[in-house]
């Protein structure tokens, strides 16, 4: 697997845990679980974003 695919393949599952942590928030009727599970997949989008950007030849992430 080259680098490309491994990280192509890593930014799949982070957007899939990023869709399985706003499902689980949409479902938690804990107001302070909610606004846990929407920060973490917030932080994973993010990342995700990143590692897309480099992935994709951009230097600069994302503003």
């Amino acid at each position: 697997m080259t680098a490309m695919e491994e990280s192509r393949r890593r930014v799949q599952q982070m957007r899939a845990q990023v869709r399985d942590l706003t499902k689980a928030a949409a479902g938690t009727d804990d107001p302070e679980q909610r606004a846990r599970l929407e920060e973490k997949a917030r932080r994973m989008e993010s990342r995700c974003e990143q590692e897309s950007g480099m992935a994709g030849g951009d230097i600069y992430p994302p503003m």
